[in-house]
């Protein structure tokens, strides 16, 4: 069951792209310009890896979650050899057969694009996402199934070869600088209605970025028991975005969050992530409404 009624700008078969269509194919292409800036290149971006809009079809999904940039790993393996063939995930200066950034025409964005829609049906970073997976089942999407679609998108497109936490403060307010403006471009883009915000990090950036206050509440089922038996209480996190830097959406998001980052925190346990899936099933059911 879709949550909301999709507004899709999805891959035009036939006839004159949409505007949403070239909203999306606009901020691909400042993403990319901004690669052979010294902004980007003095802040840790990897060079010859694309941005990564989105992993799946901004198009077809009514909820996104979110976290602060892409892994190396979606381009490079466990030594840091870029990925290749069959183990490929998105797109690079290779793999396009360029050699600048510069040389890239309306094929590649394309090429990109689709890199992105078809991301976990080819090779997806499972043991990241499957985790994040469990949370959104309960509002009836997933980012495996076709018909009732999620995707996942990051304040920062670019991935950065060190870890974003590793990077400069300085480095990091360049690149949410950077690429605030085309997310909400992408956003006002696609058919997301519901975007789940994972973790403490990401909840203070997107705040950062957007400038709006969420509402915080503690969740007593939430809390984290830690080995040296120190509790880390959990939080939910509300609010309702209409704009992002300035771009309007056209639309009202309805955003969620926890300062929980399901994959990393520790002392999760199973009760706590069901509390929290069930958390997010009962407050997007709500916005269905």
């Amino acid at each position: 069951m879709k949550l909301f009624e999709a507004a899709p700008y999805g891959r035009q078969p036939t006839g004159r792209p949409s505007d949403a269509t070239y909203r999306v194919y606009s901020a691909l292409t400042t993403l990319i310009d901004r690669l052979d800036s010294t902004d980007v290149s003095q802040n840790g971006v990897i060079p010859w890896s694309a941005p990564i809009p989105s992993f799946g079809d901004l198009s077809q999904s009514c909820l996104a979650t979110v976290g602060l940039n892409p892994s190396n790993r979606e381009f490079v393996d466990q030594n840091g050899a870029e990925l290749c063939g069959k183990f490929r995930r998105f797109h690079t200066l290779k793999s396009l057969g360029l050699s600048s950034w510069s040389d890239i025409d309306v094929r590649h964005l394309r090429l990109i694009l689709e890199s992105c829609h078809d991301y976990f049906r080819v090779n997806p970073y499972d043991r990241w996402f499957r985790r994040l997976d469990q949370i959104i089942l309960t509002a009836e999407t997933s980012y495996y199934s076709s018909r009732d679609a999620a995707c996942h998108i990051d304040l920062v497109p670019y991935a950065t070869a060190q870890k974003w936490a590793y990077l400069h403060a300085s480095q990091r307010m360049a690149l949410r600088r950077l690429a605030s403006d085309t997310l909400g471009t992408l956003l006002r883009a696609s058919s997301v209605r519901v975007i789940v915000l994972n973790g403490t990090s990401v909840v203070d950036n997107f705040e950062a970025i957007t400038g709006m206050r969420l509402v915080r509440r503690r969740m007593p089922n939430w809390s984290l028991r830690q080995t040296s038996g120190r509790v880390v209480a959990g939080f939910s996190y509300t609010g309702q975005l209409e704009a992002i830097a300035a771009v309007p959406l056209g639309h009202t998001i309805s955003v969620l969050g926890f300062n929980h980052n399901v994959q990393s925190s520790y002392g999760m346990t199973r009760g706590v992530l069901a509390a929290m899936a069930e958390w997010v099933g009962q407050a997007t059911g709500q916005f269905a409404q």
